[in-house]
Parts: C-alpha cells; sequence; structure tokens
C-alpha cells in the first residue's frame, strides 16, 4: 500500500516541529508521500495559523523540501484553509499565488452575529459562548456548526475536507454537549455526507484527536464514516500531527476502522490527481 499523509502542521502554524524534522520522521516511518498543510485563514492569520506575510516563505520551504528529497519521498505543498464567510475561504482561487497542490477544507470557528466559538475550543469557553451567543442552545449551535461545513462544500473548491465532524470533541470532557444518537444530529449528518458526495471532495479519516485529545475513535465517526460510504465518498488517512511523532499515529487501526464501514478503497493524492488503492 501507498502510505501517505496530507494533514501536517510545523513551526510555520501551531507545530512543534520544522517542516525538514517531519520530512526526516516521514522517511523513518517509510511513508511515501508527505502532504504540508499549515492552517491558514489566508490574507487574515492569528496565533496558531501562518502569519498572512509567511505564506510565501512556507510554500518555497516546502518546495526546498521537495527538491532535496526527491527521490525518497513525495512532498506535497498544501494548506488547511479556515472557512469563514466573508473572511477566508479554502479554495485554489484564493491560494493561487502560492501554487498549493492540495487543500483541506475546514471549519474551525463557528460565527455568530455577536461573537464565535471554536469548535474544538476549550469546552468551558465553548459552552459560555453558546450560553452568551446561541441563547444556551446547545442543538442551533451544533446546526450552524454543521451548515457551514455544508455551505463550504458547496461554494468552494478544495481535494480534503478536514475532520468532519470535529464539533464532536465537545463530548469528550466533562458533561457531553449533545447526544450524538438524537435523530437531529443524525440528520445533520446525512445532509453533510450528501453535500461531500456533491462536492467530489475525499473525506479524510482524522486519528490527531486520539494523540492529542484522548478520542477513542476518529473523525467521522463510525455512523457517519457509514453515511460517506453509502454515498461512494472516498476517504483517506490523515493525521494531523502537530509534531514529527504524530505523523503515521493509528494508522494501521484506521484501515481497520475504515474496512468496518464497508470500504474497499482508500485513496491518497498524487500528482494533481486523487488515486485509489485496495485494502
Amino acid at each position: 500500500m501507498v502510505k501517505s499523509n496530507f494533514h501536517t502542521h510545523s513551526t510555520f502554524c501551531d507545530g512543534k516541529n520544522t517542516p525538514e524534522e517531519i520530512v526526516a520522521a516521514a522517511l523513518e516511518r517509510n511513508l511515501d508521500i508527505l502532504g504540508f498543510s499549515s492552517h491558514s485563514m489566508y490574507p487574515f492569520s492569528s496565533g496558531w495559523h501562518i502569519p498572512s506575510n509567511s505564506h510565501r516563505d512556507y510554500a518555497d520551504e516546502i518546495q526546498r523540501l521537495k527538491k532535496k528529497y526527491s527521490g525518497k519521498i513525495k512532498i506535497y505543498t498544501g494548506f488547511e484553509a479556515d472557512y469563514i464567510p466573508g473572511i477566508c475561504a479554502p479554495d485554489f482561487e484564493s491560494y493561487r499565488e502560492f501554487d498549493p497542490d492540495f487543500l483541506i477544507g475546514s471549519v474551525h470557528f463557528v460565527p455568530c452575529r455577536e461573537g464565535f466559538f471554536e469548535a474544538d475550543g476549550n469546552p468551558q469557553d465553548v459552552r459560555r459562548a453558546i450560553d452568551c451567543f446561541f441563547g444556551g442552545n446547545v442543538k442551533k449551535a451544533v446546526q450552524e456548526y454543521f451548515f457551514l461545513e455544508r455551505e463550504m462544500l458547496a461554494k468552494c473548491y478544495f481535494t480534503f475536507l478536514g475532520h468532519a465532524d470535529l464539533i464532536r470533541l465537545q463530548n469528550l470532557k466533562g458533561a457531553p454537549l449533545f447526544d450524538e444518537n438524537a435523530s437531529w444530529y443524525k440528520k445533520e449528518l446525512k445532509e453533510t455526507a450528501r453535500a461531500a458526495a456533491r462536492a467530489g471532495v475525499c473525506v479524510e479519516v482524522n486519528t490527531g484527536g486520539i494523540l492529542r485529545s484522548g478520542m477513542k475513535a476518529p473523525y467521522p465517526s463510525p455512523y457517519f464514516l457509514s453515511l460517506l460510504r453509502e454515498l461512494d465518498v472516498p476517504v483517506t488517512i490523515n493525521s494531523d500531527a502537530h509534531s514529527a511523532e504524530g505523523i503515521d499515529w493509528w494508522f494501521e487501526e484506521a484501515v481497520e476502522y475504515i474496512k468496518k464501514s464497508g470500504y474497499t478503497e482508500l485513496s491518497y493524492y498524487e500528482d494533481g490527481l486523487l488515486k485509489s488503492q485496495h485494502i
């Protein structure tokens, strides 16, 4: 099997290791393909995104590594681009000047008229924001997260859908924020799976939450993954690595996880094309 990872963060954003240190780890772990995807909300930035004036330096560094390690590992330039309506979008046109090979489209921020919350933010902060901006209506807040994801899928052109049900992280610690078995929640997943199918994107099975947050299963959940399978939406395995040690975390287990949902093929990006392989 081709072993790949396209969701990789480095010191250009909130990662712990330099891109070259990550390449060294990828070679040690026998990866065939490595895609870098630093957090970006271009043309803006935050404390954990690439600074807006560092995007060119980032793209140039990945290109340097691509040439240096040619013949040993295939390296691609990408961005994990946030979707915030009216501010930034994961669209190749928006990133044209940096000539990315691929883009990951992700929703982290859930804005409303008065403010926002982060889907993977501190649980106490998220609950306070929902109380303040959504009148304590958790259902409405979660529905808004998936609405934004579907809007992103409909309006933007990108390669991979990042951690499609990231909001599940809020059920991990303390009292769960919402019931994942509720009919309204399952309806959101069904509609989002249909939106992914219409968009023609590849959905990542993201193992990062297992290493960094103690989750028991990756994104998307088994139920969500089964919905994607029913619609023949392609999937790939990404580690969402924020350190060299996480470059292929839980990959073998992820293959079995994907098979349980009925998938027999795994996708990956190579030389401008989304390819598939039997698992």
